[in-house]
């Protein structure tokens, strides 16, 4: 920190506004780009809200500074507001998404194959236009030593006036200002950096809460209800959990590309069914995966305190041998308790480069890990999940090998908005073409076992593509497009599983067309795993329907 007694150095009051100025106007690009696009801000009464709105803004940040930014960590506070901003303005402008505390989640576990991926040149010049550039004059700026009764008379007045002008504005043009933020919810989770701030402390404040939690046991009581008499009876279980898959780009749900002709083969042999309307937790990873393996549902998770012990501990407690692979970012703690292998170490010719693996890696794999599992476990039955790269963007590009880009030309920029709709949603595309060949080589792995076997698959959470300037995923859920929440599902049984349960696909394909939702997961695989609990929930199981009656 700089200080001086000339005359010509800056009063830290001086800066306040300054710093204010800059967050009102350049740090907040995206909300104003976002409000003058609407309509209700179109015309002479549409410019009056804008104004108002932008009054509210500047006197709302002209508040906060002034209670928090004093000389001892003026220049280090300043700094880190302009990160703040110049990182939400650049995924806002570029993705579309907004800062809430799911994307900050999203952010803190981002592994740094991901990073890889979102960086790029614009990224670069908004962290040089946003943070250097103004973070380097501001941190060289010479401030005036300035008595602190007078500061503070000086700051709390400026406070004080700044929250009597947001109020009045507020109050003269509530109307227009309320249902401006009533039609439009993203706003609220736009203006920086108070919406990294609040999402930040909300994160902290939680996780801290949740850390201080006891880990509760879960389904206590679980046991197999029918043991396998012997190792050849016992079944294996794999569920992949798919990753950025939405519904509407999968052949199988009428899309008007093929994506899925592996898949549809199976289905029109019958042997595979495909669930068309299921909707999912959330809206990513960190806020789908720990609800899917939960037995609260997501009504109740949402709003859950506890920790719970997951489905993964239920099964392992019914005596099953129960296995997690994972191709992308961890478990989110779901699995922490039973064996997991990750991929990232494994350098597979024609699978594997630069630190990331295609899929079809974890079938390599498959066999050699299940050999490693308890075998007094594996005769009573395996469960292996086994969770998917799949399409996770920006770098769609990244998740199909050569011989299935079938939709050409390809966006390969991670700056999505740079590319034409129809390159993105090529890449995209051939992403799930790829996923049809992963599920329809596990099918193939699974039907050359001398066991009873059986697949599950269902996607985390959806994708948008460029839909109402939307790109990616993470959207509050109240607020998500369909592109984001409607995700594919497929169930395929063996024959020899089938005849064992006494289940027919015809009573599955049934049920195909249910509203479903990742509520169903956990009572389903205990359903398909023939593991009794009393947290189980019939109603919720897609193979209880299917039960012969005894």
């Amino acid at each position: 920190m700089i200080f001086s007694s000339d005359a010509k150095s800056w009063h830290p009051t001086h800066l306040l506004w300054l710093l204010t100025a800059w967050l009102g106007t350049v740090g907040n690009l995206p909300l104003w780009i976002a409000i003058w696009r609407l309509p209700e801000t179109q015309g002479l009464r549409g410019a009056a809200t804008l104004l108002a709105f932008f009054v509210v803004v500047l006197g709302i940040l002209a508040l906060f500074l002034s209670l928090v930014l004093w000389p001892r960590w003026l220049k280090p506070l300043g700094v880190l507001f302009l990160i703040m901003s110049a990182a939400s303005s650049y995924f806002m402008l570029t993705y579309g998404v907004v800062i809430d505390t799911s994307m900050l989640i999203n952010a803190a576990q981002t592994d740094v194959r991901e990073v890889r991926d979102l960086l790029s040149w614009s990224m670069l010049a908004s962290v040089l236009l946003g943070v250097v550039l103004p973070g380097y004059w501001w941190w060289r700026q010479p401030v005036r030593k300035v008595r602190l009764k007078s500061l503070m008379g000086r700051q709390l007045g400026l406070a004080m006036a700044a929250l009597l002008l947001a109020t009045l504005v507020f109050w003269l043009a509530f109307q227009d200002m309320a249902s401006l933020m009533r039609n439009h919810k993203p706003l609220r989770y736009m203006i920086n950096p108070l919406n990294s701030l609040y999402a930040s402390a909300h994160l902290v404040v939680g996780q801290a809460s949740k850390a201080t939690q006891p880990l509760l046991p879960l389904g206590e009581d679980a046991q197999l209800r029918h043991p396998p008499a012997s190792e050849k009876d016992a079944p294996l279980v794999i569920l992949v959990l798919g990753e950025t898959a939405r519904a509407a780009n999968f052949g199988l749900s009428g899309y008007a590309r093929d994506t899925t002709p592996a898949l549809r083969q199976l289905q029109t042999q019958g042997q595979l069914v495909y669930f068309q309307d299921v909707s999912s937790c959330g809206t990513s990873t960190q806020a789908s995966v720990p609800c899917m393996f939960s037995h609260l549902g997501k009504a109740q998770h949402d709003r859950n305190k506890l920790r719970y012990e997951s489905l993964l501990d239920v099964l392992h407690r019914a005596g099953l041998a129960v296995l997690w692979i994972d191709n992308q970012s961890g478990c989110k703690g779901v699995c922490d308790r039973v064996p997991q292998v990750s991929t990232q170490a494994l350098q597979v010719l024609g699978l594997c480069k630069e630190g990331e693996c295609l899929d079809e890696v974890m079938l390599k794999v498959l066999p050699q890990q299940l050999a490693a599992l308890d075998p007094v476990r594996r005769a009573r039955g395996t469960v292996v999940v086994m969770h998917q790269m799949g399409s996770h963007g920006p770098a769609y590009h990244k998740r199909s090998p050569e011989a299935f880009k079938k939709f050409t030309p390809e966006c390969t920029s991670s700056a999505l908005q740079t590319c034409p709709t129809e390159h993105i949603v090529n890449t995209y595309d051939n992403s799930i073409l790829y996923t049809d060949h992963f599920l329809a080589s596990t099918v193939g792995w699974l039907q050359s076992q001398s066991r009873p076997t059986a697949l599950m698959y269902l996607s985390d959470h959806g994708e948008s593509l460029g839909e109402k300037g939307l790109y990616l995923h993470g959207m509050p859920y109240s607020m998500a497009p369909k592109e984001q929440t409607h995700v594919p599902m497929v169930v395929w049984l063996s024959s020899a599983l089938q005849k064992q349960r006494g289940w027919s696909m015809a009573c599955l394909q049934g049920q195909s067309a249910k509203a479903l939702s990742h509520d169903h997961l956990f009572h389903s695989m205990l359903g398909l795993s023939q593991v009794a609990t009393s947290v189980a929930k019939p109603e919720l199981d897609l193979f209880a329907a299917c039960a012969p009656t005894r």
